[in-house]
Order: structure tokens, then C-alpha cells, then sequence
């Protein structure tokens, strides 16, 4: 699809349909050394303010966004960061371990399962349209992760909740919308409530400038192919491995959950920024962005 047909389907409204429709059935069924990523930065109060563009599909791709989930945690053998094979539509065997964790009736089992449970990212191309904190990333494109919340706010710009509110695809260059990311510390927590959408207008009133910003775009799709994650077998021997061999051992006699994980884990600095520095495709999203896997154990235990 080339510029000229990006903003046809722009005036046709086209695209907001698709999406719409992308996420209603996602909703049914990076590394620091990385130039491409692009992170708020926030004071010591853990509050920050910047302006971006969430951009369109790039060329050749037909989402704007990708969704990724991912497992990390400690047990007695090490550290488990992986990508979920949920992500792929596969089955995972850290999902179906936690699975029997949360059915097993047990508090202590339960809690092991919280903590094991899949994390939910998004990736997207973002255009820095203001940045106080780094105002040489302004004018520039990114790569953007984020979570649930966030990606909230991008669904609730296509489906107001009210009918005064006029619906927009929030990734369209010339009908979508300027997004203000505010961050601010709740409860202890990084939260994004406040963020909102501007005016709606385009991005720039120059179309070959806006075509040489879409041109800029990365690629998404590298970040759920397939070769970036392991197979079954290779999660399965992982994750026995971190566990200490107990991937089995989901019994009622463990009545404290460090009897089953061992003592607590401490994060030294180094661990602690080696966590929130993953690549993409490797990673779990750090903020209070979590996906609700309970229910998911849920539903994956019905279908056995």
C-alpha cells in the first residue's frame, strides 16, 4: 500500500474499522542500548510529561501496534525471561504450570501464580512531537512499548463511550490526534490516568513530510516472528529448570509459598536495570501495565 492509498483509506475512514476490529478480537481470544525505543523520562517524584503521534502501519505491515506477552521471574534455579507462546496463538508451558498453581485451591499456590504470570506489552511507531526532558528527540520517530492502560486510551478514542464524542483513529496522520503522556506516581506505582488526546488534526500540513516520517518507521513484525521465541520443549526444560525440577509438584502439603520458591529474591541495581532494559521481544512491561492472566487460567483449564 503506498502514501497516496494511506490517505484515501484516511478520508474512507477504512482503517478505523480494521483496527476497531483487530482489537475486539485481541480482546477475545528493548533493550536501553537500543537507539529505536523511546522512553518517557520521568523526575524523582516519578512524574513526566511529553506530546507524541502514534503513527500508522508501517509499509508493508497492516497494524500499527503489536501485542506481546512475556513471563519473567525468579525460582531456587534462576531467572525465567521469555516471550509467552500465548503471543503466537501457541500454547505455553509456563501459562499451563501457573494454570494448575491457580486450581489447585491453595492461597500459597495462588500467589506463586500472580507472580508468574504473563506480562502484556504493545509496540507502536511514535512521532516526538514535544519532549522537555530530551528536546533532541523532538521531530524525530521511535519505537514506543507500552502497556495496557495506554493502549486503553488508544481504544477509547476509537469507540468513545458516548455519543456526543466523535470517534478517531488515533494512528491516522491526517485525522488522528496528538497524545499528551502524563506519568505520575500513584500509590507507589507510575500511572498514566491523565494522558489524553488534543485536538484532532493532522500532524503536519506538509503530505511529502508526513510521507518522509512514514518512510522512517521500523518494522514491527520482527517483534512476534516466530524465530524470536523458543519452542515448547525449550520453555518446558527452561522453566523446569528455573523451578528446580517442581514444575510437577502443585500439592496441598506446601502450606508457605517459600517452602515451594525458596526465600524471597532481592534485586541488586545491576539485575534491577538488566530487568528493565530487555529487548522488546524478550521483555515484560515494568509499569503497573499487567494483563489479567487470572482469568486466563481460567479459561485455559476449561479447554483441557
Amino acid at each position: 500500500m503506498g502514501f497516496a492509498d494511506l490517505k484515501k483509506q484516511s478520508k474512507l475512514g477504512s482503517l478505523t474499522e480494521k483496527l476497531v476490529k483487530e482489537v475486539e478480537k485481541m480482546n477475545n481470544s528493548g533493550n536501553s542500548s537500543d537507539e529505536r525505543l523511546w522512553k518517557l523520562e520521568c523526575d524523582k517524584a516519578n512524574n513526566g510529561y511529553a506530546v507524541i503521534r502514534f503513527l500508522p502501519a508501517p509499509d508493508g505491515e497492516d497494524l500499527p501496534f503489536v501485542k506481546v506477552y512475556s513471563h519473567a521471574f525468579q525460582g531456587p534455579g534462576g531467572w525465567l525471561i521469555d516471550s509467552c507462546l500465548t503471543t503466537l496463538n501457541q500454547k505455553c508451558p509456563v501459562c499451563e504450570h501457573n494454570s494448575g498453581l491457580w486450581n489447585s485451591g491453595m492461597d500459597s499456590n495462588k500467589e506463586v501464580a500472580r507472580k508468574q504470570k504473563r506480562k502484556l506489552t504493545y509496540m507502536s511507531n511514535i512521532y516526538v512531537v514535544k519532549d522537555p526532558a530530551n528536546p533532541d528527540n523532538e521531530g524525530k520517530v521511535f519505537l514506543f512499548k507500552y502497556g495496557k492502560k495506554i493502549f486503553d486510551k488508544l481504544t477509547e478514542a476509537m469507540q468513545p463511550e458516548f455519543e456526543d464524542e466523535t470517534p478517531i483513529d488515533p494512528f491516522d496522520f491526517w485525522t488522528g490526534a496528538n497524545f499528551k503522556l502524563k506519568a505520575k506516581n500513584v500509590a507507589g506505582y507510575r500511572n498514566y490516568d491523565s494522558s489524553e488526546f488534543a485536538a484532532q488534526g493532522a500532524l503536519l500540513n506538509d503530505d511529502d513530510a508526513m510521507e518522509a516520517i512514514w518512510k522512517k518507521q521500523y518494522s514491527l513484525s520482527e517483534f512476534v516472528a516466530p524465530d524470536q521465541f523458543k519452542s515448547y520443549e525449550e520453555m518446558k526444560k527452561r522453566l523446569e529448570s528455573v523451578l528446580g525440577g517442581k514444575t510437577a509438584r502443585i500439592d496441598s502439603e506446601v502450606e508457605d509459598e517459600d517452602d515451594y520458591r525458596g526465600p524471597a529474591p532481592s534485586l541488586t541495581e545491576d539485575l534491577r536495570s538488566e530487568l528493565n532494559n530487555l529487548k522488546p521481544t524478550r521483555s515484560v512491561a515494568v509499569d503497573d501495565e499487567d494483563d489479567d492472566a487470572l482469568s486466563y487460567f481460567a479459561k485455559l483449564a476449561s479447554d483441557d
